[in-house]
């Protein structure tokens, strides 16, 4: 029999695992991250070396850590599951005591040779750890009340950790992630059902209670909320960053306004435009067509990520391949979403675009686990 065939009931060995690595994934990982190399060029005004040029540097190393981890048997990944856990939670507590300020947030660990941020490996981490408690969890106590409380106190720490940094955007992935891996792992829809009425109803409150007695919010909390309901309120303080990419967004049209030609952009109009709003740089220059082919890549890699995880008939596999692929969606929806203003301003990167490292290394390697479930799936 040819070492290739599927009815083979064994993983593949050595360099034969190169013929199972899942090459149209890598292909749209790299387009995508091309997509952000051409982008940090233009927003630094044609200057290769001040964004794009440690990005691609930064890319090419992440490249080879998903290729080392996906060599890996995935039986080790999910030896180290909870290892990479508790080791996540240890480097949330450093960063609190320890970790170097930024933008007005304590949110990193400075290693000289990089800005190490704990709360973006804990993403990877987090889905890990559940991956491997379903796994481990006999099917008929999945939705018990006691079990549940576990997996609810794994996402809860670490977004309680992360929210004090402060870090609402990741601390919302960490919950939107681990969410995910429940619903896949068979948790009754009932308890979802109640949180989200418990947020609705939340919400609701806090609304309602506004020049009541019972008061939830500080007047200026409830300035903010009306500024990012109305950016036109305070257009020069709170509400500038999301105007400013609105009129990015609106400027670009069908087409953009061509390659290094967006005025918001190349003359600092729009802030942080190498990073959380770099997706308003794109829709200017390259428009409604540009937006959209980024958005059309971004869905392939969802298809076949899905597309791996139904395949594979390990659960922890399965289980793990789903959780960051839903890390890697609310990653760019959050970002879109927030630079155009459906969603709070809250810092979250344009996945494989935005400048940075952490978040790039860490994604990669998350794209290595995927690739590790994938190459050594029970045949």
């Amino acid at each position: 029999m040819s070492f290739l065939d599927p009815t083979l009931n064994q993983t593949p060995r050595g360099w034969r695992k190169v013929f199972y690595i899942n090459w149209p994934l890598v292909l749209l990982i790299i387009a995508v991250a091309c997509f952000g190399f051409l982008m940090l060029y233009s927003v630094a005004g044609g200057d290769i070396s001040r964004w794009a040029q440690p990005q691609i540097t930064r890319f090419s190393v992440g490249m080879v850590i998903m290729f080392m981890v996906a060599f890996t048997p995935i039986s080790f990944w999910r030896q180290v599951s909870l290892l990479a856990y508790f080791g996540g939670l240890v480097l949330l507590l450093i960063v609190l005591f320890f970790g170097s300020v930024g933008m007005g947030a304590q949110r990193w660990i400075d290693l000289k040779f990089i800005q190490l941020q704990p709360s973006e490996l804990m993403k990877i981490a987090l889905v890990m750890a559940l991956a491997l408690y379903y796994d481990w969890l006999p099917p008929e106590k999945v939705s018990h009340f006691g079990f549940v409380l576990i997996p609810l106190a794994m996402i809860s720490l670490p977004a309680m950790m992360v929210v004090v940094q402060p870090d609402l955007g990741t601390a919302i992935l960490l919950v939107a992630s681990g969410g995910v891996v429940m619903f896949l792992a068979g948790v009754s829809y009932w308890y979802f059902i109640a949180a989200i009425s418990a947020v609705v109803g939340a919400v609701t409150a806090v609304f309602m209670s506004r020049g009541a007695s019972w008061q939830l919010l500080n007047n200026y909390q409830y300035k903010r909320i009306d500024v990012f309901l109305d950016p036109s309120l305070d257009p020069l303080g709170d509400g500038y960053h999301i105007t400013q990419s609105k009129i990015a967004l609106g400027s670009g049209g069908l087409s953009g306004r061509g390659f290094m030609q967006g005025p918001q952009s190349q003359l600092s109009f729009l802030p942080e435009k190498q990073t959380d709003f770099i997706f308003t740089t794109l829709a200017e220059e390259f428009g409604y067509i540009g937006s959209t082919f980024l958005l059309i890549l971004y869905t392939l890699i969802m298809i076949f990520a899905i597309s791996a995880a139904m395949k594979n008939k390990s659960r922890f596999g399965a289980l793990l391949i789903g959780g960051i692929a839903a890390t890697f969606f609310f990653y760019f929806a959050l970002n879109m979403a927030m630079v155009m203003g459906l969603a709070p301003v809250v810092g979250v990167p344009l996945p494989l675009v935005s400048y940075g490292g952490s978040a790039m290394l860490v994604l990669l390697g998350g794209f290595g686990l995927i690739q590790s479930a994938h190459v050594h799936r029970p045949k």
